[in-house]
């Protein structure tokens, strides 16, 4: 579980997160949505220590990140998966050393034991005998799931993707939610989602916080979303393009 409280930060004098609090719990998708420059992405950095909030604490069940040692940092990063938003996919390294890069840099585990591991992590996505390709000779919707199976090859307790389905048609986003659901339950990791796909939200949407502006407005389900009585959060559903696909409608 992570807990968010108070999370503040601006930027030149320009307030990008005010006052935001939460809690993000195991073994499902938390999803952060909102609109572009509201400030979730920002928020997403502030809780994996990418950028450090003016005021507030992140905790990961229940150390205190930020005012932690250097000792408890590195602890906690290395508990960490992350799946960014463009893949970022070595393209000079094959498709199994992307997916091994971490398990060399964290790990001390013999060759065989990391082939292992990572022959275990893209059958998990669906990917196998793709080991020697290079991510130029791969589809987008293959090369996110390359991202997922290197976020998953160092067992972490916290996923964090931004954005997982940019630039994929509505089929492979389908394909790539589902299977950051089912990682999630299957192996009882924190996920955070942040997105704006309304598409994802329908989807997998179980717990679920609106940014606006910088702030938290709202805070529940994908089966309650339409029925909040928010109105920034209305406008922001109801405008989005994708609506008459949704599923589960």
């Amino acid at each position: 579980m992570i807990k968010i409280q108070s999370i503040t930060k601006s930027f030149h004098d320009r307030m990008i997160l005010n006052d935001v609090s939460g809690t993000f719990e195991k073994g499902k998708p938390n999803l952060i949505i909102g609109a572009s420059g509201t400030g979730k992405s920002v928020l997403l950095k502030c809780i994996v220590g990418l950028s450090k909030p003016d005021f507030g604490q992140v905790f990961y069940d229940g150390r205190d990140f930020y005012e932690g040692d250097r000792d408890l940092k590195i602890e906690i990063r290395r508990e960490m998966g992350m799946l960014f938003q463009g893949g970022a996919l070595f393209d000079s390294k094959t498709v199994e050393q992307n997916v091994m890069f971490p398990l060399d840099v964290l790990t001390k585990m013999s060759s065989e034991e990391k082939l292992d591991r990572v022959n275990f992590c893209l059958k998990r996505v669906g990917l196998e005998n793709v080991n020697r390709k290079m991510p130029s000779e791969i589809s987008g919707g293959m090369k996110k799931r390359v991202g997922i199976a290197r976020a998953i090859v160092n067992n972490p307790n916290y996923l964090f993707c931004d954005e997982p389905n940019s630039g994929l048609d509505p089929q492979t986003s389908v394909l790539i939610d589902d299977l950051i659901q089912d990682i999630s339950e299957e192996f009882d990791i924190t996920t955070i989602v942040v997105t704006h796909d309304m598409n994802s939200v329908m989807g997998i949407g179980e717990r679920i916080m609106f940014i606006f502006k910088g702030q938290k407005l709202w805070e529940g389900t994908k089966d309650n979303i339409t029925h909040s009585n928010v109105k920034e959060l209305d406008d922001f559903v109801f405008s989005n393009k994708v609506m008459s696909g949704l599923r589960g409608k």
